[in-house]
């Protein structure tokens, strides 16, 4: 990730990730709390939560810099059957630590691939692969082995995350989702709640949210055509809740969005 100015408040619904913080900085807030990191510093996200983040520092001369992995849970569920357990018990999703050594070490050899493109068939899994060990025995190991229980509730509640990710657009009854996590509907809206904070409505309205965002901000899609194209059957609702989650309507807010940009 590269920004060359400070940024607006970005809303998202991370991904389990690992994000390494190598110059400039950033203010992520989750439930409540405000995380500000700095070169050196990593935060780990160990489920599927929303986050509202912002650059706080950054600049053409020295632009905010980070390197961004995903998660693997099938990765952390083999290693995991290896390695003792170790580190502190799982609390929250979203943790912020000064990046260890080893984990920083394995990094640069993954970023020094891209000078070498014939190396990365070869190298780059097995870099990947070590850089989830370091993170797997470090002081976090406890939250990430929950990622990688086969049968926790995480894994199955992820199956359900996976398909509103891919289908967001679409009406999905409840009773789908929770039969994809192989629960009743009653057992699946707890542990859905329990994992990413939000009702799966509310986790599938956010989604829609945030492309429609994208839409109007990148593409120069109209209010009405993104809402659509995201899947709401009614603009006054889009606009309703467009402005719940981002604090102005629709067009107003993509049209400061593009102003921030081209003023960089």
């Amino acid at each position: 990730m590269r920004a060359c100015a400070p940024s607006g408040l970005v809303h998202n619904i991370q991904r389990p990730l690992v994000c390494l913080v190598l110059q400039g900085s950033k203010q992520v807030s989750f439930r409540g709390q405000n995380l500000d990191f700095h070169a050196g510093d990593s935060l780990l996200v160990t489920a599927d939560v929303p986050t509202v983040s912002q650059v706080t520092r950054a600049s053409l001369a020295e632009p905010y810099l980070a390197l961004v992995l995903e998660l693997d849970p099938q990765i952390i569920a083999d290693l995991a059957a290896r390695v003792a357990e170790q580190g502190e018990e799982a609390g929250l999703a979203v943790r912020l630590e000064r990046t260890d050594a080893d984990v920083a070490a394995v990094a640069l050899r993954l970023m020094r691939l891209l000078d070498r493109p014939a190396a990365v068939p070869i190298l780059h899994a097995q870099l990947v692969r070590e850089l989830h060990y370091w993170l797997l025995v470090g002081k976090h190991g406890m939250a990430l082995r929950r990622l990688g229980a086969i049968d926790s509730h995480y894994r199955r509640v992820a199956r359900a995350v996976a398909l509103l990710r891919t289908h967001f657009a679409e009406n999905l009854p409840v009773q789908r989702l929770a039969l994809s996590a192989g629960m009743s509907v009653s057992a699946f809206h707890a542990h859905f709640r329990a994992a990413t904070m939000l009702s799966p409505l509310q986790f599938q309205k956010q989604l829609r949210l945030i492309e429609a965002r994208r839409l109007m901000v990148a593409e120069g899609a109209s209010a009405s055509s993104a809402a659509f194209s995201v899947g709401y059957e009614s603009v006054p609702q889009f606009t309703r809740d467009y402005r719940r989650l981002y604090g102005q309507p629709p067009v107003r807010d993509a049209k400061a969005m593009r102003a921030r940009a081209l003023a960089v």
